[in-house]
Order: structure tokens, then sequence, then C-alpha cells
């Protein structure tokens, strides 16, 4: 079991994401603002703040967001989940991972600092199958496949 730590959105694609503290997860959709969302397999990125923590060792002033993620976790081992497998955020809100990592076409302004970015190989992506608002604080409990 893990917490939240963050809950980012921003208005458009392509950029760092703001720590909102809470949001409303959309079945079908992902969090209600976020440029990312939509009917696709990318509804929701998550990445482990243990991951964000090896850019800050290496020199990176980085915070949850940064990272075009939607939800920074703590405590959960994200990357070691089988596609397939459902989460369960806050009391409501149920995901089922659908990809882990991503391939980045243009390289982003940490990848240009430190030569390296942790989202492509260390995040996940989830699509919505129950809504619920979820919070900083909130656990992030695997439920299985």
């Amino acid at each position: 079991m893990g917490y939240v730590v963050a809950v980012c959105t921003s208005p458009k694609k392509g950029m760092r994401k703001k720590n909102v503290g809470t949001g409303r997860l959309v079945a079908e959709h992902g969090i209600e603002g976020d440029a990312h969302a939509g009917p696709w397999h990318r509804q929701v990125s998550l990445l482990a703040l243990e991951s964000v923590q090896k850019m800050r060792d290496v020199g990176l002033d980085v915070n949850p967001g940064d990272f075009a993620e939607n939800i920074t976790t703590v405590g959960l081992d994200l990357v070691a989940l089988p596609i397939g497998t459902k989460i369960v955020i806050g009391g409501e809100a149920l995901g089922e991972v659908t990809q882990i990592g991503k391939e980045c076409h243009t390289r982003c302004a940490i990848y240009q600092q430190a030569g390296d970015c942790v989202m492509p190989k260390e995040g996940i992506f989830i699509k919505v199958l129950n809504g619920g608002t979820v919070r900083v604080g909130d656990e992030v409990r695997v439920i299985g496949e």
C-alpha cells in the first residue's frame, strides 16, 4: 500500500503539472480538467516520489508534477505492477494499469538538464474504471489483476 503525495493537472499538454491537492477521476476519461484526459489508454499517469528523489539526488530541483505526472505516490513500487493490475485510489476511484513507461518523442527540460528522466522508465499509466475524488494523503491499494 502507498499514499498520494500530489494530485497534479495542467491545462495543456507538454507542460509541467501543478499540484492542485484534490482531483476528480472520471470513469473512461481521466482527471477532470487535465489536458491528458480523454478516451484512451493513458488517462492518468502515476510516478513514485522515490523516482522524483532519484532526480533530486543528481542535483535537480524537481517536485511532484514536474514530470507531467497526474498522481505522485509514495511507498508503492509502481513499475513492479503488471499491466492489468487494478488499484484503488482513495475510497472510490478504481484504475487499471495499461502501460509502464513511455517513449518520449521530444526531450523534456529535465532530460536536457540531467541527461536522463525517470518518467519514460518509471511512470505508469492507468485507465479509470470507476470515478471518484482523490486527495493528497489518500491510500493507494493494489487489489490484483
